[in-house]
Order: C-alpha cells, then sequence, then structure tokens
C-alpha cells in the first residue's frame, strides 16, 4: 500500500517526463522548425539564453497579477457576503454577476486602455475582473445554503443575524473560499497576460508578443512555460493552505 501510494506521488512527474520525450521526439523525427513548433530542449535552451529578461517580466507579471487577485478577494469576499447574507439580495443580484461574467474579459482591455492608459494599471484590474467572480458565488453559495434549522437554533438562543452570518456562516463557508482561490489565481495570471499582450510594455504577456513578432517561437513558449509554473506553484500553495485551514470539513482520503 505504501509502495502504491508513493507510486501516485510520482504519477504527475512520469507523465511530465513522458509528455516531454515524446513532444521532443516527434520534433527531430519530422524535423519540425523551432519556428512553427519549438521542442522541449530549443525552449530549455531559450530559458537559458534569455533568463534576464524572463525574471524581470516573470516578476512584472507576478506582482501585477497578486494586486489584481488581493483586490479580487476583498471585492469577492464582500459582495459574497452581501448576496449571500439575504434571499432578496440573491435573487437580485446573482443573474446581474452571471451576466457580467459572461462578457469575455478581453472586451474590458481597450476600455481599460481608454480610461488607464498603457502600463500596469489595465493588467491589474483585469487580473481582478476575471478572478473576483468565483470568489463572490463561492462565498454567497456557502452562506445562502446554511441550514435553516441551524440558524433557527442561534436565533431562540439569542443570536442576531449578523452574528449568525459572521460567527457560523462565513466559517461554514471557508471551505467554499478557498476552493475558489485555487480557480481565481489562475484565472488571475490568464487575466493579466492577456491584459500585457495588448495594453504594456512589459511583462511575460508583452515579452511573448514581442517574441512572436520577430518569429522566435522558443522564446514564446517559454514564456508560457513560465507563466504555467507561476500559476501551479500558487495553486498549490492555497491547496496547502486550504488543507491547513479547512481541514476538519474533509474527511482524509485515507480515512474510513
Amino acid at each position: 500500500m505504501a509502495k502504491k501510494h508513493k507510486l501516485e506521488n510520482w504519477a504527475p512527474w512520469i507523465a511530465l517526463v513522458l509528455i516531454l520525450l515524446v513532444w521532443e521526439v516527434i520534433c527531430r523525427g519530422f524535423g519540425i522548425s523551432d519556428f512553427i513548433f519549438p521542442g522541449p530542449w530549443s525552449i530549455v535552451l531559450s530559458l537559458q539564453q534569455f533568463a534576464g529578461p524572463i525574471a524581470a517580466h516573470a516578476w512584472q507579471t507576478y506582482w501585477v497579477t497578486m494586486v489584481g487577485f488581493a483586490i479580487g478577494i476583498v471585492v469577492g469576499v464582500g459582495l459574497g457576503f452581501i448576496i449571500g447574507s439575504s434571499r432578496f439580495m440573491y435573487n437580485a443580484l446573482y443573474p446581474l454577476m452571471v451576466g457580467f461574467n459572461s462578457i469575455p474579459k478581453a472586451a474590458f482591455v481597450p476600455v481599460l486602455v481608454v480610461w488607464f492608459g498603457i502600463g500596469t494599471v489595465p493588467a491589474i484590474l483585469t487580473a481582478f475582473i476575471i478572478c473576483f467572480f468565483p470568489i463572490t458565488v463561492n462565498v454567497a453559495t456557502g452562506l445562502a445554503t446554511m441550514e435553516p434549522e441551524l440558524e433557527d437554533v442561534l436565533r431562540a438562543l439569542g443570536a442576531s443575524r449578523m452574528d449568525v452570518l459572521v460567527k457560523v456562516g462565513m466559517p461554514r463557508s471557508l471551505p467554499y473560499f478557498f476552493a475558489s482561490l485555487k480557480v481565481s489565481i489562475t484565472l488571475a495570471f490568464v487575466g493579466s497576460v492577456v491584459s500585457e499582450t495588448v495594453a504594456a510594455n512589459e511583462g511575460i504577456g508583452y515579452l511573448m508578443m514581442s517574441a512572436g513578432s520577430q518569429m522566435r517561437m522558443p522564446l514564446v513558449f517559454a514564456g508560457l512555460i513560465v507563466i504555467s509554473v507561476m500559476a501551479m506553484v500558487m495553486y498549490e500553495f492555497f491547496a496547502i493552505l486550504e488543507k491547513r485551514m479547512t481541514g476538519w470539513a474533509t474527511r482524509s482520503m485515507n480515512g474510513p
């Protein structure tokens, strides 16, 4: 059982190595040019050659994404609390939120450029716009699905509606909240990169557009790899935080 569990832990890495090997073999075997579809080795060489510029642009994208994500958390939790605290607010605002979320977020970038100019502000706001909705929905769902019997008991004991929401509803919503963070952080990176490809002069998105215009496809793929790694690291960070903060809400997979 222990060996099987250890093998399962290595499964993602084994799959990754196999995919990279097959990718490299296909590129070399069919003689595919790096201008069309670079192999993993060409991407690694590009990462090494342009390590300095990539690191600088990656840091720009990272902090911009984190600022937009932080704003998304504040707004998402606030709106989620408002929507989930009242049946009337839920029925009134939830459809509007769904309609807003259906708008392609890339369509906001030209508007943000007109309002704030080219730079970091459009990227921050795009990251915020694309990531706050899952947080809002999950927090609202956690509050709205609180058992009526539990609320009735607490109210009978003298708790006010606000006491019930803050002291019981919000802690109960933590599993929903942390689950939304894992989704939202990846979306935030998507938003910032999309904005950087259109309305920025620095960042991974800008680097990829600049490299693409010069037909440096290995550098473009290097940018994609860097974004993927940053997003996966932050996803794993929130997954670990979720386990530590909401372990009481989930049963261990190794348990009964």
